[in-house]
């Protein structure tokens, strides 16, 4: 566990992974410590230092370059999944959500460059196949997670769509010092809450109607196996988590739609792991 980590590392071992208040102000408070970004670490927070912060589920904005099928850039499962989500994470466990007067989740879209990126230590993108990152995003971003910052990318279908994002992700960390890895069933993400033995594959809903032999793969063979990757900081922290050839988000966002679709990858693969990989984000 890093020591620019949200919250203290013993405080959360002491703790059960799910009975925890979101500490975001901790995180954004790192910025600019002593002479330089990692020279001087102030006293940990612990949770009594929060009592009034509660999660917010913050989609990341980008600019496009190409197109995608079935994806609409930043704003594909937008926002819905998120609203969605933020119910079941609060129903399913005991981290409290951020909610309006009349009792709405309340969510967040940014940029990579906006100030506040900071004050959030979990952020989402979708259809990262067709993102683009200018220099100043890459840096910020780079930044971000090496502070802490953990960043969750789904729904992107194919080797075109990878190898898009993979350049992406070089402009960020050097792949020699943070190797994009396969992440095993044995990491905390597939257990710490629900207990998951396989790498899913969800579909979107619009494809998982269309398909008369009930397949999943939205690409056929070519997209027919599940990655499940990611990079972890010099500390082992896992800090990007890749979920590639699934729409998991699609789970959260369609659950309304139709209720075979919401049994069988909603309740079963999509708010399992998504909760699961929340959780490891707050707590490492």
């Amino acid at each position: 566990m890093t020591r620019w980590c949200l919250v203290s590392g013993q405080t959360l071992r002491r703790l059960a992974g799910l009975s925890l208040l979101l500490a975001a102000p901790a995180f954004g408070q790192f910025r600019g410590s002593g002479d330089g970004p990692w020279r001087r670490f102030p006293d940990a927070p612990t949770l009594k230092d929060f009592p009034q912060e509660k999660f917010s589920f913050c989609t990341v904005m980008y600019t496009p370059y190409r197109e995608e099928a079935l994806g609409f850039g930043w704003s594909t499962d937008w926002p819905d999944a998120g609203y969605n989500f933020m119910i079941r994470l609060e129903e399913l466990t005991t981290i409290r959500i951020k909610k309006d007067e009349s009792g709405e989740p309340i969510q967040t879209n940014l940029h990579l460059t906006d100030e506040s990126l900071f004050d959030y230590p979990y952020i989402f993108m979708s259809d990262v196949g067709v993102a683009n990152f200018d220099d100043a995003e890459a840096e910020q971003l780079r930044e971000y997670l090496l502070r802490g910052g953990f960043l969750h990318v789904d729904d992107f279908w194919g080797e075109e769509a990878w190898d898009s994002w993979r350049m992406q992700l070089e402009k960020v960390l050097p792949p020699d010092e943070y190797p994009i890895q396969d992440i095993p069933l044995s990491h905390p993400i597939f257990n710490i809450v629900f207990k998951i033995t396989e790498k899913a594959q969800v579909p979107s809903i619009q494809y998982w109607r269309g398909s008369r032999d009930g397949t999943t793969s939205e690409r056929g063979e070519s997209t027919s196996e599940v990655h499940i990757r990611g990079m972890y900081d010099k500390n082992g922290r896992l800090m990007v988590v890749m979920t590639h050839n699934t729409d998991i988000a699609d789970g959260w966002e369609k659950e309304r739609e139709d209720h075979d679709y919401f049994e069988r990858f909603a309740v079963k693969k999509s708010y399992p792991l998504g909760i699961n990989i929340v959780v490891y984000a707050l707590t490492h």
